[in-house]
């Protein structure tokens, strides 16, 4: 069993934070790895990135939105309830060095991923710009923690109710007109993820992405996390869950990903709770990138 020790509630509830007691996962974690957890014996096994590791304290941190029926049972557990099961660290971690200037890009709950990394970075002597946004400003997380870590901190929200309003991708694209950085880090919606290895590909930017496809076991046994990089078939939980931006074929990753949308909706409401999101990146706001 592995107890939560402590707990927050953002943008209304919708965000939750678990820092859960796992000493022997905490001592050996790395930025970019994941744990799989299960709420009890009927709940299903979920993957997530470690959002903050504190081996002192023996406990990782998780931040989740509530999307789902099983990030819904995870909403239920408070301070001292248990997940039956916590399994990792999974996945490679994050490969970083000294890049001299460092970008990093985060949207929605993208940043609880992006977090570690920002911070790993900084911590090899990089100048670190970091830019995050979301829907609104209060789905805008870990903001005080993104400041700590970074050099320059840009926000934009859609709505402009905190930062500019705007989309990241068009922070980035200011940002590039004035530096060209030795790395670009993109971490959130899919959409967002391809449109910042649209706009870094021709600038010959290493752009490195965090992917979430669907995934049961996270060893590789079961194949379900499968993606397409470099006209190769990779699997997230083996060989990622980062990667290559620019050789990652979004297209298959979105139809992969909305496969059981229906099905997932209809459990959310069999839970008694249904939330929505839509991500602005889709509509297409972001024409082709003009020189």
């Amino acid at each position: 069993m592995y107890r939560i020790v402590g707990r927050r509630e953002m943008a209304g509830g919708d965000i939750i934070l678990n820092e859960i007691d796992a000493p022997k996962i905490a001592r050996i974690a790395q930025p970019g790895q994941f744990v799989i957890l299960r709420a009890n014996v009927l709940g299903e096994r979920i993957p997530m990135t470690m959002a903050d590791i504190n081996p002192e304290k023996g406990t990782i941190t998780i931040i989740f939105h509530v999307v789902g029926r099983s990030t819904a049972l995870f909403k239920t557990l408070r301070v001292g309830d248990s997940y039956l099961n916590v399994a990792g660290p999974l996945g490679r971690p994050t490969e970083v060095g000294f890049a001299g200037t460092a970008i990093c890009v985060g949207g929605g709950t993208g940043l609880a991923v992006l977090y570690p990394i920002a911070k790993k970075l900084k911590s090899l002597g990089n100048r670190v710009v970091s830019i995050i946004g979301a829907r609104t400003a209060e789905l805008v997380i870990l903001r005080e923690e993104m400041a700590a870590v970074s050099d320059e901190l840009l926000i934009c929200t859609d709505d402009g109710s905190l930062g500019r309003k705007a989309l990241v991708t068009e922070l980035l694209m200011e940002a590039l007109q004035k530096e060209t950085p030795g790395l670009v880090v993109a971490i959130g919606p899919v959409p967002m993820m391809k449109l910042v290895s649209d706009i870094t590909r021709p600038r010959h930017i290493k752009t490195i992405v965090s992917l979430n496809p669907i995934m049961i076991d996270g060893t590789g046994m079961c194949g379900s996390c499968r993606v397409e990089v470099g006209k190769e078939t990779k699997l997230a939980c083996v060989d990622g869950p980062e990667f290559d931006g620019h050789q990652v074929n979004y297209e298959l990753l979105m139809a992969r990903l909305s496969a059981f949308h229906e099905e997932e909706r209809e459990a959310l409401l069999a839970h008694g709770e249904e939330e929505v999101h839509k991500c602005r990146m889709k509509e297409g706001l972001l024409e082709e990138e003009r020189e």
